[in-house]
């Protein structure tokens, strides 16, 4: 619960902060954000198959 305290403050402060980027950082960052969302879902679910699969 701590952690989604501390994830939600944290949100705020970087969207506080997007507010007076340049939008062009703001895409950047967004999209490097998204592909670093997608390979950790992809190893979660790679890694999740090869767990399942042992038992």
């Amino acid at each position: 619960m701590l952690f989604l305290v501390a994830a939600l403050l944290l949100l705020g402060v970087v969207l506080g902060t997007v507010a007076h980027a340049p939008l062009t950082f703001s895409v950047a960052t967004g999209l490097l954000i998204a592909v670093w969302l997608g390979v950790f879902a992809i190893r979660e679910r790679h890694g999740r198959r090869r767990s399942t699969s042992a038992h």
